[in-house]
C-alpha cells in the first residue's frame, strides 16, 4: 500500500485546530467564547442547509448530550429527565422516547431492592409508565405488560423473560438512543475533523478488507475506531408518509455509513429527506476512543507549531497568597516561559511561578489575588521525546543554533497556543458559581495542571533529555518558517550550519531551495545572479541526479518572460518547507508525528476505493476531504517533479512531498476502467445494487460481464 500519497497538511492544520478549539483543548483568545464558537469558523458553505458548521453545533450543547448520556447511562433517569426538560423539552414531545426512559426509570427503582425503591416503582407504573404506554406506539402497551414481570423475577436471574430488562446494557441502549435524538435534535454535532478522521478509517478499513490486503496503520485504527454504534433515531410516524426518496442517495448514504437499504430509507426519512444531515447522523453514531485521539491530535500540533512545547511536572505546591480569602475554584492556569532555566542535576527541583486566577465569573483584573506557588517537580519529557537516532547519523550540536531559532521566529512562537486537555466539563454545565475552594481543592487543581501546555507521557527522561527534544523542535520550526516563506538563501545557510552532510543526501531538497533563490533574483531583474546559481548550484545537482535535468531546463525558461512576478505562484513552498521539516526532523530525531501516516494511509485508501466504485465521493466536500486532496499546482512544471524524482529524493528525506495532484477525475474513474463503465448506465447500476444489496464495484464488474444489461443479471442470480 502506497504510503508517499501527498497530503494538503495545511488543510489539516485548518481541520485539527477547529477540532482542537471546538472542544477547548487549546487555550483561546479572551474575545473568543468557549460556548458559542461555531464547530467550523471558516466553513464554505455546505452543500445542505444542514451545515456541518451550525452555530448550535456548539461545545455546550455537546457537553449536555455527554452528561444526559453518562446520567442515563448510570441509572439516574431523573437526572437526565430533568437535564432534557432544561435544554430539550420538545424531545420529551416523543412519546415514544418518553415511554422508553420511563420503562428505564421503572427498573432502575425496582434495581435498588428496597421497599422504598419497590413503591416508587408502583407510582411510576400508576402516573407515567401506563399512561405513555397507550399512545407510544403500536408494542408499546405489550411492552408495558412485558416489564412488570420484573415484580415477579429476580435481578439475579438469567434465565427470566426479563433478564434483558435486568440487564446494564439496556442502560446504554436508552443512553446511546438518547444521544442520536438530541445530536440530530441539538445539531450538536462532531467537529468535522472528527467526522472525517471516522469516515477515512471506516472507509480504509473496507478497502483492505475487500481486497485482501494488511492495513499498515492497522495499529491505529483498531484503536481509535470502535466496533460499536449509537442505536439510531426513529423516525416518527408521521415521517413514514413521506415521498420516496431518490435511489440514488439511499444507496450512497448506504453504502458510505454501512447501512442496510431499509436503514438507510429510515435514516433519511428522521433526516426529512435531508441526504447530508443523514450522513452526519449515522456517522456520529461510531464511536472514537477520545483520550487517543486527543493523543494523536496534541503530538500533531506540538510537530507542526500549532501549540508549544515544553515540560510537564508533577507538582506539590505551597500557596503564598497576597490577599486573605478563598479563591474562586475555576479555570486555574499555570505556566512557565518557554526560556526558563530548569535544573539538569536530577534531583527534585523548586522554582516559584506565578498562578494567574481567572473564572467564568466576570472578574475584575484589578481584584484577582496574585498567588506565588513553590513548584517542587520532578520534570519529565513530553512529546516525542524518545532517542529516535541511529548510530550511523552523527546527531549535529544544537545549543549553538538555538537563539539563532528562537531570534527567527519569535513572531510565530508568540502565536502558538497553549495545548490545555480536557478539562473538567461539569463546570461548564452548571449554572451556579462554585463559591471557594479550599487549599486541598487548589493542589488538586496544580497537580493537574499541564505546565507548559503538555500532558504528562513517558518517564525516565533527563531535564537535559527534554530540554535538548524543545530545542531541536524550535529549530527545525524555524527553518520549515523560513522556507515557508521563501527564504531559500538562509534556509541553506540554516542547514549547513547544523548538518553539513545534510544536502549531499538529499539533492532533491536542495535543487528545490536553490530554484527559489533563481526565481527571486528572476522576478528582481537579476539575471546574472540568477544564471549564477544555475551554474554554480542547480547544473552540477542535475548532472549528478539525472531527475533533475529536465526540471532544471524548464526552470531557465523563466529567463524568457522576466517580468512576470513567478514567486509563490511556481513554486509550492508549503510543500518544500513540510519536506525540509520531516527530513531535518529526522535527523536530529523528531518521528513523524502517527497522525500524519494515518492521514496519509487514508487518503490513498480513499482514492482508491472510489475508483473501484467508479464515482465521485457525494460526501468528500462535505467532510473537507477534498481540501486534504488539493496540492499546491506549480506554474512552471519544473515544480513538478516527476514521480520518480520525488521517489529518489525520498530515500534521503523518507518522503519528499511532491506537488503533483492525486485528484481523480471529476467522476473518480481512471482511463482503465472507462470500458467497464460504458456498458453500464447509472440506472442499470442502482437497479442491481438495489435488488441483490451489491456494493457499486460488484454490480458494475457483474453488469459488465452481461453487456450491461441489469434483467440478466439479476435473473442470472436469482435461476
Amino acid at each position: 500500500m502506497d504510503d508517499t500519497t501527498p497530503v494538503n497538511w495545511e488543510a489539516l492544520d485548518a481541520l485539527v485546530v477547529d477540532f482542537a478549539t471546538s472542544e477547548t483543548l487549546i487555550e483561546q483568545q479572551p474575545q473568543e467564547s468557549l460556548m458559542d464558537s461555531p464547530a467550523s469558523p471558516s466553513s464554505p458553505p455546505s452543500p445542505s442547509s444542514s451545515s456541518v458548521s451550525s452555530s448550535s453545533s456548539s461545545y455546550r450543547s455537546r457537553l449536555i448530550i455527554r452528561q444526559i448520556r453518562r446520567c442515563l447511562a448510570a441509572g439516574d433517569i431523573d437526572a437526565g429527565i430533568d437535564l432534557l426538560r432544561a435544554h430539550a423539552p420538545s424531545v420529551l414531545d416523543d412519546h415514544r422516547v418518553l415511554f422508553r426512559l420511563q420503562k428505564q426509570k421503572f427498573i432502575e427503582l425496582l434495581r435498588k431492592g428496597t421497599e422504598e425503591g419497590r413503591d416508587a416503582a408502583i407510582d411510576c407504573i400508576r402516573t407515567a409508565l401506563a399512561p405513555c404506554a397507550l399512545d407510544a406506539y403500536p408494542e408499546a402497551y405489550e411492552e408495558f405488560k412485558h416489564v412488570l414481570l420484573a415484580f415477579i423475577y429476580d435481578i439475579n436471574d438469567q434465565s427470566s423473560p426479563v433478564a434483558n430488562e435486568w440487564s446494564e446494557k439496556r442502560r446504554c441502549e436508552i443512553a446511546g438512543l438518547m444521544t442520536s435524538v438530541l445530536r440530530a435534535h441539538l445539531q450538536a454535532y462532531d467537529p468535522v475533523f472528527a467526522m472525517s478522521l471516522r469516515y477515512l478509517i471506516s472507509i480504509h478499513k473496507t478497502f483492505c478488507f475487500r481486497q485482501g490486503t494488511t492495513s499498515p496503520i492497522s495499529d491505529l485504527t483498531e484503536r481509535l475506531l470502535m466496533e460499536e454504534r449509537d442505536p439510531p433515531a426513529v423516525p416518527q410516524e408521521s415521517f413514514y408518509e413521506a415521498p420516496p426518496f431518490d435511489e440514488v442517495d439511499i444507496q450512497a448514504l448506504a453504502h458510505a455509513v454501512e447501512l442496510t437499504r431499509q436503514g438507510a430509507v429510515d435514516s433519511l426519512r428522521f433526516a426529512k429527506g435531508d441526504l447530508f444531515q443523514a450522513f452526519q447522523n449515522e456517522l456520529c453514531r461510531t464511536k472514537l476512543d477520545v483520550p487517543m485521539l486527543d493523543e494523536l491530535v496534541r503530538e500533531y500540533c506540538v510537530y507542526r507549531g500549532i501549540v508549544r512545547t515544553g515540560f510537564v511536572a508533577s507538582a506539590e505546591c505551597k500557596v503564598n497568597q497576597s490577599e486573605p480569602g478563598h479563591l474562586p475554584s475555576r479555570n486555574y492556569s499555570l505556566e512557565v516561559d518557554q526560556a526558563t532555566s530548569v535544573p539538569s542535576d536530577g534531583e527534585n527541583s523548586v522554582i516559584t511561578m506565578h498562578l494567574d486566577v481567572s473564572s467564568e465569573n466576570d472578574i475584575d483584573a484589578n481584584s484577582r489575588p496574585e498567588t506565588d506557588i513553590e513548584m517542587r517537580y520532578a520534570s519529565e519529557s513530553t512529546g516525542n521525546c524518545e532517542d529516535c537516532s541511529t548510530s550511523e547519523i552523527q546527531q549535529p550540536d544544537i545549543s549553538k543554533h538555538l537563539q539563532r531559532s528562537r531570534n527567527y521566529t519569535s513572531g510565530e512562537r508568540s502565536k502558538r497556543k497553549r495545548w490545555k486537555g480536557r478539562q473538567d466539563e461539569q463546570e461548564y454545565l452548571s449554572g451556579v458559581a462554585y463559591s471557594a475552594c479550599s487549599k486541598q481543592d487548589l493542589d488538586a487543581v496544580i497537580a493537574r495542571a499541564n505546565i507548559g501546555g503538555e500532558q504528562q507521557v513517558k518517564e525516565n527522561h533527563s531535564t537535559e533529555d527534554l530540554n535538548n527534544m524543545d530545542d531541536k523542535y524550535e529549530i527545525v520550526l524555524g527553518i520549515k518558517d523560513l522556507a515557508a516563506r521563501g527564504m531559500a538563501t538562509e534556509v541553506v545557510e540554516r542547514v549547513n550550519a547544523l548538518d553539513p552532510n545534510f544536502f549531499s543526501q538529499n539533492h532533491a531538497l536542495l535543487f528545490q531551495l536553490k530554484q527559489v533563490e533563481f526565481l527571486k533574483l528572476v522576478s528582481a531583474g537579476d539575471q546574472s545572479g540568477a544564471l549564477k546559481v544555475a551554474c554554480s548550484h542547480m547544473g552540477p545537482l542535475a548532472a549528478s541526479d539525472p531527475s533533475l535535468l529536465k526540471p532544471l531546463k524548464e526552470t531557465l525558461v523563466v529567463l524568457l518572460r522576466p517580468q512576470e512576478q513567478m514567486l509563490g505562484k511556481g513554486l509550492p513552498l508549503n510543500a518544500l518547507a513540510n519536506s525540509l521539516q520531516l527530513a531535518i526532523g529526522q535527523r536530529l530525531g523528531i518521528e513523524e508525528p502517527q497522525l500524519m501516516r494515518l492521514m496519509r494511509a487514508a487518503i490513498h485508501t480513499h482514492n482508491e476505493w472510489f475508483k473501484l466504485q467508479m464515482c465521485k465521493d457525494r460526501f468528500e466536500s462535505l467532510m473537507r476531504i477534498d481540501s486534504l486532496k488539493e496540492l499546491e499546482t506549480p506554474l512552471l512544471s519544473a515544480c513538478s517533479m516527476s514521480r520518480s524524482s520525488a521517489d529518489s529524493s525520498a530515500q534521503g528525506s523518507s518522503q519528499v512531498t511532491t506537488s503533483s495532484s492525486a485528484r481523480l477525475p471529476e467522476d473518480g474513474t481512471s482511463p482503465t476502467q472507462d470500458s467497464s463503465r460504458d456498458v453500464c448506465d447509472e440506472s442499470a447500476i442502482l437497479k442491481v445494487m438495489e435488488f441483490l444489496a451489491l456494493p457499486r464495484a460488484d454490480a458494475i464488474h457483474l453488469l459488465a460481464q452481461y453487456n450491461g444489461n441489469a434483467e440478466a443479471v439479476i435473473q442470472q442470480i436469482f435461476a
